[in-house]
């Protein structure tokens, strides 16, 4: 894991989790999970919403005491205030942006409802939710926002266009917070995993990954690796060696990637769609 640390970089305050009350937005999905089992195990507690409410309820119930469930629709205004108004009462100190969506697929194929899915979940519910809870993170001795961004937030790669479009908005939208907010109390973090084994995958995804000898993390090392990012104080947090060093050179040499992915869509349409030309 690479971070990146500047001079206003803090850790969390005395009294560490325990001193934590944090809103947990997709913890019903493989990485929320995770993050649930890692954080509410170093002491926070939480206040957690998704879209499955058994896992959720089964989170609840491992956690006794620790873990509170609100069911919400992130992309409903009115669900969205009823949330905020949850974490007040909860007096949450720290939001995890970790709700998402993804549509791998070639760009052609993709409807207007997905490409509206995709944005609406992926962006603009967690830039409005993220600016309702904000009065209260701002009020609190050390607040904290935390998105959950990934690598195809810095590396644009065929096959997950909408996905790169949210994703790469995502951390310009991190990196502006954070330096507007520079002078407060509240501290903001972007981590970007790279593949990871969750539900969201179809099967031809991971099958895909392993033709392509992408590495891939458990949910589990990814949550660990949330926490001990926050726990350091970090701004920034790329998860995955290999993909670490892609993404730099996909900053300096963007035509060196260029042609290393385009020898790789043989492969990526063998698994995601059809390829060029070929009709229904």
């Amino acid at each position: 894991m690479r971070s990146y640390r500047t001079p206003w970089s803090r850790h969390l305050p005395e009294g560490g989790w325990a001193a934590q009350s944090v809103l947990l937005t997709g913890a019903s999905g493989g990485i929320g999970e995770a993050l649930v089992d890692e954080l509410a195990g170093a002491g926070a507690r939480l206040l957690i919403t998704g879209r499955r409410q058994g896992a959720l309820a089964a989170l609840a119930a491992r956690h006794p005491g620790r873990v509170t469930v609100m069911a919400a629709d992130l992309t409903r205004a009115e669900e969205r205030q009823r949330l905020v108004a949850a974490a007040f009462e909860a007096r949450c100190t720290m939001l995890i942006n970790a709700a998402g969506v993804n549509r791998m697929g070639l760009f052609e194929s993709c409807s207007d409802d997905e490409i509206e899915a995709l944005i609406t979940l992926n962006l603009t519910s967690t830039l409005q939710l993220t600016r309702a809870l904000l009065p209260q993170l701002l009020a609190a001795e050390s607040g904290w926002v935390v998105n959950l961004g990934s690598t195809f937030g810095t590396i644009g790669y065929p096959g997950q266009a909408g996905y790169c479009a949210t994703k790469f908005a995502l951390r310009g939208f991190t990196q502006a917070l954070r330096r507007e907010l520079a002078d407060t109390r509240v501290h903001v973090l972007h981590v970007a995993p790279r593949a990871t084994r969750t539900a969201m995958n179809a099967p031809e995804i991971e099958a895909m990954n392993r033709a392509l000898g992408n590495a891939m993390d458990s949910p589990q090392r990814v949550a660990r690796l949330v926490r001990r990012a926050i726990e350091a104080g970090r701004e920034e947090s790329q998860l995955g060696g290999p993909e670490r060093l892609f993404a730099r050179l996909n900053a300096m040499l963007p035509g060196v990637v260029d042609r290393a992915l385009r020898r790789q869509l043989p492969t990526i349409r063998r698994f995601i769609g059809k390829p060029r030309g070929e009709m229904p």
